[in-house]
């Protein structure tokens, strides 16, 4: 049985880095765990409204066998009988990007695709949170991608959001290699965007050194001995801690 996750989110490629990623919020819990699909090199996926994971792993396979996004999507969606139900985006590793909406989806729903992203919602307050979102994500072009999606949630939020209201909130990017750049998850939270925008500024400071010294293909290597200093230090003495010894 699909479980319902009435959403806005966005699927994106960054053009000059490559990183994958998808950023999402709902009024269901936990929506960062069964909405977004992320698989370095090859595209990203969310599968919303009434959710269904082996869409997202069959779109993925597809981009993975040399499919485009909107073949990958197409092929996909004609194999599930209850496509009417779904809503999915997919962006490729080429920057190419399909979303889908089916004709039951909870209104007001929609998308907005464009090169290096797919933005949809369904539940929402109006069709301006679609725009919010590809508005915003348009106007940050210079900016990594973890910050691209963040202030694309930020801004769909502004613009109304979910009609039912708030409650979780999940970014996940990936760059080249099998684990994830940063993945972080609100589930449970009376103003989730919010509360994830301040997880992501301690863990640009906390969590992305540690996750930059991890071994990777080229470097299976130790961790930087400042990365290892700052980890070993309590959580209010390190950068964004806000103990005494904070700069």
């Amino acid at each position: 049985m699909s479980i319902e996750a009435n959403t806005f989110s966005i699927v994106a490629r960054c053009a000059r880095t490559g990183e994958l990623g998808v950023a999402v919020a709902s009024a269901v819990p936990a929506v960062g765990s069964i909405c977004p699909y992320v698989r370095p090199g090859i595209g990203a996926v969310t599968t919303q409204s009434w959710v269904n994971p082996y869409l997202a792993l069959a779109i993925l396979d597809a981009l993975a066998a040399g499919g485009s996004a909107e073949s990958a999507l197409a092929s996909a969606m004609a194999t599930d009988p209850e496509a009417h139900l779904r809503q999915v985006g997919v962006v490729d590793a080429d920057g190419r990007s399909a979303s889908w909406t089916g004709d039951a989806c909870t209104p007001s729903h929609g998308s907005a695709t464009g090169t290096d992203y797919a933005t949809q919602g369904n539940m929402l307050t109006g069709p301006e949170v679609i725009a919010a979102m590809e508005a915003s994500f348009s106007a940050t072009a210079g900016e990594a991608l973890c910050e691209r999606l963040m202030r694309c949630l930020e801004a769909a939020q502004a613009a109304g959001g979910d009609k039912r209201g708030k409650q979780s909130t999940g970014l996940l990017v990936f760059a080249d290699e099998t684990y994830a750049r940063i993945d972080l998850r609100v589930d449970e939270d009376a103003d989730p965007v919010a509360r994830l925008r301040r997880t992501f500024e301690i863990a640009k400071l906390q969590l992305t050194p540690f996750v930059e010294g991890m071994p990777r293909r080229e470097r299976p290597s130790a961790f930087p001995q400042d990365v290892m200093d700052l980890l070993l230090k309590s959580p209010p003495d390190r950068p964004g801690g806000g103990g005494s010894s904070q700069p």
